[in-house]
């Protein structure tokens, strides 16, 4: 398996598109049926190629990553050649950036020598879907890039 096994919430989510999936494996609901009973390996092995399918295309579109915890900020633009970072970390050991209130302070003195800034960027390896699936392992989460482009224009 290339990436990660769906859980059993997303392929819920996604089961029109796995009937459909199984479709194109010539799989009606019978044997799939049959198949999960007597041959449960095989099963398996079908809801791997399903989910690395969705992985796939998910990865391949995806342009911005955040990783946000306590005190960093660790935004993502995922460009056609690199991977770009912005890194913000905060020197306050009472800021918690997850919270409102601790947002709402970096808002208000993100110029202030408590904050520090890095940028850099990175060529992708030989997969650059895997490069992307290893942030998210990481704890990233797919957004529309709107801090991140915030902070470019700051930046500027």
């Amino acid at each position: 398996m290339k990436y990660k096994r769906l859980s059993k919430e997303q392929l819920e989510e996604l089961h029109q598109e796995f009937i459909n999936f199984l479709a194109t494996q010539s799989i009606t609901a019978e044997e799939w049926k049959t198949l999960k009973t007597e041959k449960p390996e095989v099963a398996e092995e079908e809801i791997d190629v399903f989910s690395d399918l969705i992985w796939e295309g998910v990865l391949s579109k995806v342009e911005y990553l955040e990783n946000i915890s306590e005190r960093h900020m660790h935004l993502f633009h995922l460009t056609e050649k690199e991977m770009k970072l912005l890194s913000v970390k905060v020197m306050n050991p009472e800021i918690d950036l997850r919270t409102k209130v601790g947002f709402d302070w970096f808002k208000r003195n993100f110029q202030s020598d408590f904050v520090e800034y890095l940028t850099a960027s990175k060529a992708y390896g030989e997969d650059k879907n895997v490069d992307k699936f290893e942030l998210v392992k990481q704890g990233a989460v797919i957004t529309k890039g709107d801090l991140y482009k915030w902070f470019d224009q700051i930046m500027e």
